[in-house]
């Protein structure tokens, strides 16, 4: 082989070995380079795509949407403070309408029993003058029988005794169907009764002198059930009150029914 030949050798296998190297680092660059992501998007064919020629990428695989998250449950909010406000003016308003009801039924209760209260005292006032009328008439008629009785007692007298049928100073007044007479220095009467016994006589522990008129009402039995001051001269409340004590004191025969009748205390001191 000449040297040309030669020369023309090596430099072939040294361009062939340089092509191989340049092929390997472009066959090496081509596997690490980095692929681009393809952009999302819709693949929009116009018309047939027979007709529309060209080149058409395998339509990819459709790729689900994400489903939308469930909105969070809202939360309960704290109540403001014009809430608060209107729920205490609520209560408040509540409250007084309970406590205007409550005094309006007290005020009611209170009118009714004192309407009760007059309406009884109403009552009260017009038995007791019914019962104060009663009394004064059958005073009034006890009295017209005593006066009757005085009058006739007076006739006796001055037909021949004048002193009654009775000891004065004695043991009572027996048998006497006038109804009067005197014990101890004190005159009684009570018409168609007689005395039983002596007539009380008044304590001494008196202040004033004078004379004291009794007027009591004696029962069927011939006890003395009330005494009042009617008359006399004495103003001494403790002297009165001497004359009443003893009055109710008397005892009478027995008779049909309630009467009236007087006692007269002198009292004179020593």
């Amino acid at each position: 082989m000449t040297k040309k030949q030669k020369r023309h050798t090596i430099a072939s296998i040294g361009t062939i070995v340089f092509m191989l190297l340049v092929f390997l680092l472009l066959w090496l660059l081509n596997l690490t380079a980095v692929q681009p992501e393809q952009e999302e998007g819709l693949e929009i064919a116009f018309g047939e795509v027979e007709e529309a020629g060209g080149y058409m990428a395998e339509q990819s695989e459709a790729v689900p949407l994400p489903a939308p998250e469930p909105a969070a449950p809202e939360m309960a909010s704290a109540p403001s403070d014009n809430d608060l406000i209107t729920q205490e003016d609520e209560e408040a308003l509540a409250l007084r309408k309970a406590a205007e009801e409550k005094e309006k039924a007290r005020r009611q209760a209170e009118a009714e029993r004192q309407q009760r209260i007059k309406e009884e005292q109403a009552r009260a006032e017009a038995e007791r003058k019914a019962r104060e009328a009663a009394e004064a008439a059958e005073r009034a008629k006890q009295a017209e029988a005593i006066a009757k009785a005085n009058a006739m007692g007076s006739l006796f007298g001055q037909s021949g005794n004048t002193t009654g049928s009775g000891n004065s100073a004695g043991a009572g007044q027996k048998g006497n169907p006038v109804g009067h007479g005197s014990s101890g220095g004190n005159d009684w009467s009570l018409s168609g009764r007689t005395l039983v016994g002596k007539l009380p006589q008044p304590s001494n522990n008196f202040k004033q002198e004078g004379k004291v008129l009794v007027q009591i009402r004696v029962n069927a039995a011939g006890q003395v059930t009330s005494a009042t001051i009617t008359g006399g001269n004495v103003s001494d409340k403790q002297t009165q009150q001497l004359a009443l004590d003893a009055a109710r004191k008397a005892k009478f025969s027995e008779g049909d029914h309630d009467q009236i009748g007087t006692i007269t205390y002198i009292f004179k001191l020593n």
